[in-house]
């Protein structure tokens, strides 16, 4: 198994367990069956409702005495709720209370988007802080804390794109570790992946299997399959593996780490062995060629111009590529406007 290793030298498995969208027994019962199968890594956020399954999943297996608490890469999220001075320590804590941990391995904030402390998910205006009222760097000033006090070992983020981090990083004493966002053959963010690299900032995919399951309300009409595109398929025959382990194994060779999400033992065990897939150079060239800027999350259900969130991820704005490609483009697009 690949993995991903820090400045401190602490490593974590690129191939993780991914629990957004699972709940209750079937979760805790997830958590068990990846452990028991080799994962080391397991994701879940505060917003999945899962925490309190997964902590006590983990009390179970640590206390058999085969897997200690050390050897687990145990990742949470900030909600949106809890961005503003003095609300993201707390919010770690009770994040730690429900998984009956003592630390974080890794603690992300969730989106670049800043809730109202009493609202979980808004729906009006007045719901929102703005990033003026609510900067990033003051969330991200209270994350260093979280590092600093030793209650998250690492600290990164999720859903930044490269023009929140170019502003973030200046102001940062502690430079984000992580970059948590959704890869995938149709969304390769290839801009964002190299500029992470250049800073020494990991990435880790979300929804790299497409997210199939995900609530129909935020999905699109005629959604492609990630499972049926005939490029994946021919590969996943070359290799006899499943399409599932290719998409898998793609991330693992980017050399980004990759959180696939399931609550069946048979699927949980066969995305792990995605870590013995060895892709060549040819089937990395054609699934290079697949990329077509498809999200499947597309950030549109935090979109409220009002309070400056109509581009969540910075890519609608032609001022914003002018941005990326340097301060010469920007003066064309204004001068352009008269």
């Amino acid at each position: 198994m690949k993995t991903l290793q820090f400045s401190n030298k602490d490593t974590m498995q690129t191939i993780g367990l991914g629990t957004w969208k699972a709940t209750g027994n079937d979760v805790k019962q997830a958590v068990k069956d990846a452990l028991y199968a080799g994962y080391r890594h397991i994701d879940t956020a505060s917003i999945y409702g899962n925490e309190t399954e997964i902590g006590e999943a983990l009390a179970e297996v640590f206390s058999e005495g085969k897997i200690f608490r050390e050897d687990v890469f145990i990742t949470s999220k900030l909600w949106n709720n809890a961005h503003k001075e003095g609300q993201v320590m707390p919010a770690l804590q009770q994040s730690l209370d429900r998984l009956q941990l003592a630390y974080l391995d890794l603690y992300l904030i969730h989106w670049p988007v800043a809730f109202k402390h009493d609202v979980q998910h808004p729906e009006k205006p007045s719901d929102y802080y703005s990033l003026e009222e609510v900067p990033l760097i003051e969330t991200w000033r209270q994350m260093e804390t979280a590092k600093e006090t030793g209650m998250a070992r690492h600290i990164g983020v999720s859903n930044f794109s490269d023009v929140k981090l170019k502003e973030l990083l200046p102001k940062a004493k502690v430079k984000p570790e992580m970059n948590q966002v959704e890869l995938h053959p149709l969304l390769q963010q290839d801009d964002l992946l190299a500029y992470c690299k250049s800073e020494g900032i990991f990435m880790t995919a979300y929804s790299p299997l497409g997210s199939g399951d995900r609530s129909s309300v935020m999905k699109g009409v005629d959604e492609p399959s990630l499972f049926e595109i005939d490029t994946l398929k021919q590969i996943a025959r070359k290799h006899n593996a499943s399409v599932g382990q290719v998409l898998i194994a793609w991330h693992c060779h980017r050399g980004t780490a990759v959180i696939p999400k399931s609550t069946s033992k048979e699927h949980i065990e066969e995305n792990f062995r995605a870590a013995n897939l060895n892709l060549d150079a040819d089937d990395m060239k054609q699934i290079a060629a697949l990329d077509e800027c498809r999200r499947f999350i597309t950030g549109e259900f935090f979109e409220e111009p009002s309070k400056g969130y109509n581009d969540i991820y910075d890519e609608k704005s032609p001022i914003v590529e002018a941005v990326r490609d340097g301060i010469d483009k920007i003066k064309g697009v204004f001068s352009s406007d008269k």
